[in-house]
């Protein structure tokens, strides 16, 4: 269901916050609606019922993103779907802050009131009234200053600020990912008319990056906790090749291109090492790996393996006890031998699914687990046994 305008006034009502909270910790599942609609059918109206089911669903489905208020806030499907992850929210208002910031496509206002709360002066324009309603709600609840204006940003000037955060759609209306930035709604092209010192372009996570060649600047890619969330072009920094970000328990780290190196292909050593989504997509495995002291399997596989492990925040490490050229009779040999009788696996640039490979495997008894990586070496397939460090 989308919300109306209409909803969102029922909503905002003395009863629809009473039927809000009535429900608010109810089983909303799909195998539940028709038994739910029909309790609150007996006083309610049809859009009514379906108001209050999607907004507990939706609060229910927020709470990752809005840990502290997803209880009060309202929201779309769509606009949660496409709302930043609350601790980049907090790491980019704290860049932010103080400043005053337009917030291009704001949706239903979740970063434009990170913003507000950093203390920034935070105006939000988007072309749908219905997102517009719930971002002044939102503001509300949170007793967080911003205005929030109804505006189709493709014609008309812009003011000047000091910040520009521009969030334009990647899924059409139908939900289908948009690959192209020149498709995205607005198109990215309309960052050349803003007028602000910072511009902030939030970007696919998966954006080709020769479409950005026009554009200059510095693309940023950023992870939370080893998951790749999304990317930004830093529109009027000076052209510089992409930053990797992670943010992991409530702490900042960047990586950056220092030279141009070249990593030595080798042989597996003691520690197989994971390089970080983030790292992987701004091209800074070469850079990783001459930190790490590590050399690379294969030259186009990202995996990293050295002798001695290093701490690092930027991978995960998997202790390597052996490895051979793939052969699924001899491997299942020499896990029998073992006495494994349980295997997770992995792979990176191998053509065997994960559960064909066990499949195949038919381990049946055994006491002992490990990891099985498969990949390449100098491109032939090997397979890694290890196990979790």
């Amino acid at each position: 269901m989308t919300l109306s305008l209409d909803d969102i006034q029922f909503l905002q009502s003395d009863i629809g916050a009473q039927y809000l909270s009535l429900y608010a910790s109810a089983d909303v599942s799909e195998k539940q609606t028709l038994k739910l609609i029909t309790e609150l059918r007996k006083s309610l109206m049809l859009a009514q019922a379906s108001a209050i089911l999607t907004t507990i669903k939706l609060r229910q489905n927020a709470v990752d993103k809005f840990p502290h208020f997803a209880d009060q806030l309202l929201f779309t499907d769509d606009s949660l779907q496409q709302a930043s992850d609350y601790a980049i929210r907090q790491y980019r208002a704290g860049l932010f802050a103080d400043k005053s910031v337009l917030d291009i496509c704001c949706s239903i206002g979740s970063d434009a009131l990170s913003f507000a709360d950093a203390g920034c002066d935070v105006v939000g324009w988007d072309i749908d009234p219905v997102r517009i309603a719930i971002a002044r709600h939102n503001a509300a609840v949170l007793n967080l200053s911003a205005e929030f204006e109804i505006r189709d940003v493709t014609v008309g000037q812009f003011k000047q600020s000091d910040v520009v955060f521009y969030d334009p759609a990647r899924r059409t209306t139908d939900g289908n990912r948009i690959f192209h930035v020149e498709q995205y709604i607005p198109p990215l092209s309309l960052v050349h008319q803003f007028n602000a010192d910072t511009i902030a372009v939030k970007l696919s996570p998966a954006v080709d990056l020769d479409q950005l060649d026009d554009y200059g600047g510095q693309v940023e890619f950023i992870s939370v906790n080893g998951d790749l969330k999304e990317a930004v072009l830093w529109y009027n920094r000076v052209p510089t090749p992409p930053i990797a970000t992670l943010i992991q328990n409530n702490q900042i780290y960047h990586l950056q291109h220092e030279n141009d190196t070249y990593t030595d292909i080798a042989e597996p050593r003691g520690w197989l090492f994971e390089p970080d989504p983030s790292i992987l997509r701004a091209g800074l495995v070469e850079t990783l790996a001459q930190q790490l002291h590590a050399t690379r399997l294969d030259e186009t596989i990202a995996y990293l393996t050295m002798d001695e492990r290093v701490d690092t925040v930027w991978g995960r490490y998997w202790q390597i006890l052996d490895w051979m050229p793939f052969n699924l009779k001899k491997l299942k040999r020499y896990l029998v031998e073992r006495n494994v009788g349980q295997v997770t696996v992995k792979k990176r640039g191998f053509p065997m699914l994960p559960e064909e490979v066990i499949r195949k495997l038919k381990l049946k008894r055994g006491d002992e687990s490990r990891v099985l990586v498969m990949t390449r070496h100098q491109g032939e397939p090997i397979v890694l046994i290890c196990v979790r460090s």
